[in-house]
């Protein structure tokens, strides 16, 4: 059945005109008025609507009954990325959002391609948090992560939070296995660095900021590889 996200306050028995981009995809799918489909707001669980009204550029359903449906991992995973260029970020958003991410932090490191700052990172930031909210309608997450604004990797160090445990991905030698730093951690943040990796300086600063070096093995991958090697091991085999 269709799955379109729907951030709108949503009741039994109201009918709402959807957003335009959900709007956009039911017109694409040719729905007709009856056709069953879902909508989730992000809040969690699911709602049963269905198709009342197709206008030209609107589109207007019934909500139904809610369904507490939650698809989340059991463990909490905090990706901190450096960008990576080009629509490598995008691809990355796209697969750490199906593989269960609870929240994404770009970040700017030293070795970035990627500098975003002003309106530009605004516009980034929505289409990335576009990106995140249609992979969970393709995947079947009711809760959207948040991908939030960029920041220079310092300035995040100052701000991490303080909960879960910390992991940064790194060769250096002694790194444990990613799987085993985490340990029975129920949240976790994974902090890796952009094409060519984090500086010797950078890594010092996150471990001075109660990070661990954590390994996925002796072989060097691209930074959105590793983010998305790193999701499996913590949320699909953890």
């Amino acid at each position: 059945m269709p799955r379109f996200h729907c951030p709108l306050p949503l009741s039994a028995g109201a009918r709402i005109d959807l957003p335009p981009t959900a709007a956009r995809h039911v017109q694409v799918l040719r729905l007709q008025p009856g056709d069953a489909i879902t909508l989730f707001d992000g809040s969690g669980g699911e709602w049963a609507a269905s198709v009342a009204r197709m206008g030209r550029a609107d589109v207007a359903v019934d909500v139904l009954e809610h369904q507490a449906i939650e698809r989340e991992a059991a463990r909490a995973v905090h990706l901190v990325v450096g960008m990576p260029a080009n629509e490598r970020m995008d691809w990355l958003v796209e697969k750490a959002t199906e593989l269960g991410a609870a929240s994404i932090q770009p970040v700017a490191a030293a070795r970035s391609v990627l500098k975003l700052s002003g309106e530009r990172a605004e516009r980034r930031q929505a289409h990335w948090q576009a990106i995140a909210a249609g992979a969970c309608e393709q995947c079947g997450r009711n809760r959207v992560p948040p991908v939030a604004a960029p920041l220079p990797l310092a300035e995040w160090l100052r701000r991490a939070p303080a909960s879960g445990t910390r992991l940064m991905l790194s060769l250096r030698t002694g790194s444990q296995a990613v799987a085993q730093a985490a340990g029975g951690a129920d949240e976790v943040w994974v902090l890796h660095g952009p094409e060519g990796g984090l500086t010797g300086q950078e890594e010092d600063a996150a471990l001075a900021h109660g990070f661990t070096p954590a390994s996925l093995g002796p072989r060097v991958l691209r930074a959105e590889t590793a983010s998305v090697a790193a999701l499996a091991l913590l949320t699909l085999g953890g």
